[in-house]
């Protein structure tokens, strides 16, 4: 039996998994153009042409419209403005509530702190990850506004009987596709099916300008809301004589010409590059699965397009808890990670609120009527997954090949192999 790297083995990897961009030729030239035009952005906060940005902001969000077959597409300079753009369009304020999964990054919650309103966190379904439908509703009250629903690790949420909720409690639905990119649920793409739809261009995402992101949209009035807020929108709306969009505080979210040049390249590539990513997904998973203890993905009649690899492990059976696990396949070269984020509710922002009575942000939108509960043990799916269950890893994308998954799958075959002997370290 070979000598775990952990205790002085030789490891199964050592040439490292790639985790940057792939920059091609298109992104390099058209950046080439706009250093050469030395326009570096086409914005102006004026009515006019220019409010709407310039000429590779235009070309990028004409792309996405066709992609998405959207009416509009609205760039911005990070996914978390976009998240706030889109919250603020759907004019929540103080006293609202936005239920939203505790299970993700923090910006879809501080999104709604953001203009004042207070986040309600629903737990999640233990096989996709995303929020539970069943959960949305039972969080439901007189001073709820909307939902954000996130499309985690590249899985689709339950849109149907999310959008199901929705109207029979006339909520906004807010997706959140940072992750999701190509997803499809039940032949729609998602972004498409609630309200709006936000997507991440992060140096991180499978497609990338270094920091950027778009939201998508069918409905005029959110998008002239959300081009507002990207855009300075106070003051601009006066000359624009539309008195139904004076409440707009307006801000600088806009998107750099370099970042749309960028932005352009990368987009055309994006369905080539979630094929790679679900190729190497089935190959990984069906060498994975001779492994008791290891719950992987299962195939359904949606699209995932795995941003990362969520696996989920059975201490009972494996005999080690996941943590140890973890750090036994990272010396022997793996990037793996255990447990994705804390829940979000269980952040400083939210228990000294709780713990000191500290409003903070949370002062403006206090309301006798309903107090949020940031408790731990509110969501316990999710806490689960976090403190026990959840490995991921993000080796399931371009150029890696299926010799690299088999490294992968050797150093799992190796840690099995070890089990007897990290419990014996452990005692």
């Amino acid at each position: 039996m070979e000598k775990l790297a952990l205790f002085g083995g030789k490891k199964i990897r050592i040439k490292p998994f790639v985790s940057q961009a792939i920059i091609g030729k298109e992104e390099r030239d058209r950046v080439k153009d706009v250093l050469d035009s030395g326009m570096l952005s086409g914005f102006v906060a004026q009515v006019g042409d220019n409010f709407l940005g310039g000429k590779q902001v235009k070309e990028l969000e004409g792309l996405i419209k066709n992609y998405f077959s959207v009416e509009f597409a609205v760039t911005v300079n990070s996914a978390t403005a976009g998240l706030h753009t889109a919250v603020s369009a759907c004019g929540i304020g103080p006293g609202d509530e936005v239920i939203v999964t505790p299970y993700t990054m923090s910006a879809s919650a501080t999104a709604i702190i953001m203009q004042n309103a207070k986040p309600i966190f629903a737990d999640i379904d233990e096989e996709i990850f995303c929020m539970n439908p069943s959960e949305i509703e039972k969080n439901i009250t007189s001073h709820t506004r909307a939902i954000i629903v996130v499309h985690l690790f590249g899985y689709p949420a339950e849109m149907d009987a999310i959008i199901k909720i929705a109207k029979k409690y006339n909520l906004y639905v807010i997706e959140d596709c940072a992750q999701a990119p190509g997803a499809i649920y039940q032949g729609k793409l998602v972004g498409t099916i609630g309200d709006i739809g936000v997507f991440s261009l992060n140096q991180h995402k499978t497609i990338t300008s270094g920091e950027g992101g778009f939201a998508i949209t069918n409905n005029k009035k959110l998008a002239l809301r959300m081009q507002l807020v990207r855009n300075h929108g106070e003051a601009v709306v006066a000359k624009m004589g539309d008195e139904d969009n004076y409440d707009i505080v307006g801000c600088n979210y806009r998107m750099t010409e370099l970042e749309a040049a960028v932005g352009i390249g990368q987009f055309k590539r994006l369905n080539k590059l979630n094929t790679h990513r679900i190729s190497l997904v089935e190959y990984l998973v069906k060498r994975l699965s001779k492994f008791k203890g290891l719950v992987l993905p299962q195939k359904d009649s949606n699209k995932h397009v795995y941003f990362v690899l969520p696996i989920k492990f059975k201490e009972n059976i494996i005999g080690i808890s996941r943590d140890i696990f973890v750090k036994a396949l990272l010396a022997e070269g793996i990037p793996i990670g255990a447990g994705y984020v804390k829940p979000i509710y269980l952040e400083p922002i939210y228990q000294e609120k709780i713990n000191d009575n500290k409003q903070g942000y949370f002062s403006a939108c206090s309301t006798q009527e309903s107090e949020a509960n940031y408790l731990k043990g509110i969501c316990p799916v999710a806490e689960r997954m976090y403190e026990n269950e959840l490995m991921l890893t993000g080796v399931c994308r371009y150029p890696h090949s299926k010799e690299d998954m088999d490294d992968v799958v050797k150093a799992f075959e190796k840690v099995f192999a070890n089990i007897t002997e990290l419990k014996k370290a452990k005692a």
